[in-house]
């Protein structure tokens, strides 16, 4: 039993040595305000510039700002086209390259916007009751199509009782009977339906296209003669109980008339015309009973035969797919072992990889991430980070902004290593990543910081991570990796964790990447702390039930009980079908045993828990009930609130900072020096 000192824990205060023991030239807390990043790159159709997104931290309203900033593809006249205290984001091309459409809350809600390019002229297009999204400019510069959520009508069971005048009664009841009701970040949802719509890009009314109860999706694509939008949505009657299932449908801009193109099992996403218009390319993915299946880059003919799969052969998911101006080449991104790359491919299925190395635009841990677009000619503009800075602006191979190095002047960082190892449960080979603190002395053994990834179908890399690099500026190596279930590896190794979330087997991936560090000599084996947040929570929380190898734990919105968690949280439909071999009352045994409420019994290592209070992800509650089992255990435990947050407890600047500065506290709080 460790002799302890005595910290308290706020979620806007830090212990002393946690705040102070970082030198100047470090990463700070106060470093996390100044951080900027590129996203959304819009290159112009004629290759000659790029419109992009630049997003940067208002300490005053621990807000992330967006702006809208435009350079040259030389990286020449790099200068702001939209910028302010509001917010400017999803700049989009007219074909021709004269006008830019927008989105912005300027005049107190978000609105489309045009802006000319010659002049600078703006126009105010809309005057919307909801956010639009999914913005897109017909061939002939008449129309903007985007999609907005239309209210339903709201369903009363009883008839409500007429009040006296004057009377001051309670609100009415809601009645709630769709399957999913709430959701992360969004709260209770009010009944509505996302349609599709148009309105004249020189300001008009905007026109519903789409009708009935149902969601309809983007992107939007249109067909070269501006005639039809083609889209993707699930109109089945049981659309809410289905899961990965969706169509392609073309619908007529003149009169509504809805043509259904594809109708296979399976999700059908992210249509988008040839310029020839010949041929539609999508994105199409089975629909199993499994947590990950990839998505595959498909075309088919303009009604919607001949369907084909282009990269059958290849072994990972695809996304963000745009057509060569030649309609015989087709460019897609993918992640390749934590490496976001775009590749060009032919019809045949052959391709070649034009940029790597995408990142940068998730700020606070390192995952895989990044953005990119192509002009006519085909010159490819992204966005790509190092393990050292965010998200740069980036065109053909060559940089053209550089948004942080005024404030990392002087500054020095942890360096990120890759370190290749064998699991010790099966020999499976294991990929990760341990960041030294600035000074590294390599004669010394270091505290170390296991920290898991979230998902747990998604992936790490060398990224720039405010949180990491801060836990590295207070003296810790930190540990990442990509264990078993991670993306960028293939369906087999993501499936690995099939009904196995978590198990003894990821906790091995992770245990085995410990011990290679420390048969290196880096770190101290009797200085061991993990943490993690939602899958990573759960595993950091499984963990501490299998061995008392850390000192410390710190438990971020973790699902503590399968059982619960399936009935209470916002997904519980997609992770029930996909994660589970049956209902959590036909398979009792199995979610007890994936729970790590079901190894509370173990636990001796001292651990924090912390949850947003409006997470319907992993709800709160979650959290709740692993802190009252340690309780009951007399073990040391503290339960960490963040009032107003959904599941992204660091999504704003402030909040990132007390996530980290708690965690420090905590595992400050049983470093042996302070014993």
């Amino acid at each position: 039993m460790h002799k302890l000192k005595i910290v308290i824990f706020t979620i806007g205060a830090v212990g002393l040595s946690a705040a102070t023991s970082a030198a100047e030239d470090h990463f700070t807390a106060e470093d996390v305000f100044e951080l900027e990043y590129a996203a959304d790159p819009q290159i112009s159709p004629d290759g000659n510039k790029v419109l992009y997104v630049r997003r940067s931290n208002d300490i005053m309203t621990d807000r992330t700002r967006s702006n809208i900033w435009m350079v040259n593809a030389d990286g020449s006249g790099h200068r702001p086209i939209l910028s302010g205290r509001n917010s400017f984001s999803s700049p989009r091309w007219s074909s021709d390259g004269s006008r830019i459409a927008y989105i912005s809350s300027e005049e107190g809600s978000p609105q489309l916007y045009v802006r000319w390019m010659d002049s600078g002229q703006t126009a105010l297009v809309t005057n919307l009751t909801a956010s639009p999204s999914a913005l897109s400019w017909s061939p002939d510069g008449r129309w903007l199509a985007f999609t907005m959520q239309v209210p339903a009508e709201k369903k009363n069971l009883a008839k409500p009782r007429k009040k006296p005048e004057g009377a001051k009664w309670s609100e009415p009841v809601k009645v709630i009977d769709s399957v999913i009701y709430r959701f992360d970040g969004r709260g209770f949802i009010e009944p509505a339906y996302t349609h599709i719509f148009v309105v004249p890009a020189d300001g008009g009314t905007a026109r519903q296209l789409t009708e009935g109860a149902f969601n309809h999706s983007g992107p939007l694509s249109w067909t070269n003669d501006s005639a039809h939008i083609l889209f993707s949505a699930n109109r089945h009657d049981e659309w809410e109980f289905e899961t990965i299932e969706s169509d392609i449908f073309r619908i007529a801009v003149a009169d509504g008339t809805l043509t259904r193109l594809t109708d296979e099992p399976g999700a059908e996403n992210s249509p988008e015309m040839s310029p020839n218009g010949r041929l539609i390319a999508f994105t199409k993915a089975e629909n199993k009973a499994l947590a990950y299946r990839n998505t595959r880059l498909a075309t088919m003919r303009t009604d919607g035969s001949d369907i084909k799969v282009i990269t059958g052969d290849l072994d990972r998911s695809i996304s963000g797919i745009a057509w060569a101006g030649n309609s015989r080449n087709i460019f897609f991104q993918y992640d390749d072992r934590a490496v976001r790359k775009v590749a060009l491919a032919d019809l045949a299925g052959d391709f070649d990889d034009v940029a790597t190395g995408l990142g940068g635009t998730t700020l606070g841990r390192p995952y895989t991430s990044g953005d990119y677009s192509v002009s006519g000619d085909g010159t490819v503009a992204y966005t790509k980070g190092s393990p050292h800075r965010p998200a740069d602006l980036w065109v053909a191979g060559r940089q053209l902004t550089h948004l942080n190095d005024d404030l990392f002047a002087g500054k020095k960082l942890g360096d990120v290593h890759e370190i290749i190892y064998n699991s010790s449960f099966d020999g499976e080979e294991i990929q990760g990543w341990y960041v030294t603190p600035p000074g590294y002395d390599p004669a010394k053994k270091y505290p170390v910081i296991l920290e898991i990834h979230g998902g747990p179908h998604a992936s790490y890399g060398a990224n720039f991570a405010a949180e990491i690099q801060r836990y590295a500026a207070e003296g810790y190596v930190v540990f990442y990796d990509n264990h078993r279930g991670s993306t960028s590896y293939g369906e087999r190794f993501a499936l690995l964790l099939q009904y196995k979330y978590s198990s003894p087997e990821d906790f091995a991936d992770h245990m085995s990447g410990l011990d290679a560090l420390i048969e290196r000599g880096i770190v101290d084996p009797d200085q061991l702390y993990i943490t993690g947040g939602s899958a990573g929570g759960i595993a950091a929380a499984y963990a501490v039930g299998l061995t008392d190898r850390f000192r410390a734990a710190a438990v971020a919105k973790p699902i503590i009980n399968w059982i619960s968690k399936t009935l209470t949280g916002d997904i519980y439909n997609f992770q029930i079908r996909h994660q589970f071999p049956g209902m959590p009352w036909e398979e009792f045994e199995h979610y007890w045993q994936r729970s790590p409420l079901s190894l509370v019994g173990n636990v001796t290592t001292p651990t924090l828990l912390m949850t947003g209070e409006e997470d319907y992800r992993t709800p709160i509650s979650e959290a709740e009930q692993f802190y009252q089992a340690l309780k009951l255990r007399r073990i040391d435990t503290v339960m960490i609130r963040v009032p107003g947050s959904p599941h992204g407890i660091a999504g704003r600047p402030s909040r990132l900072n007390a996530k980290v500065d708690n965690i420090l506290a905590w595992f400050e709080k049983y470093r042996p020096d302070s014993e």
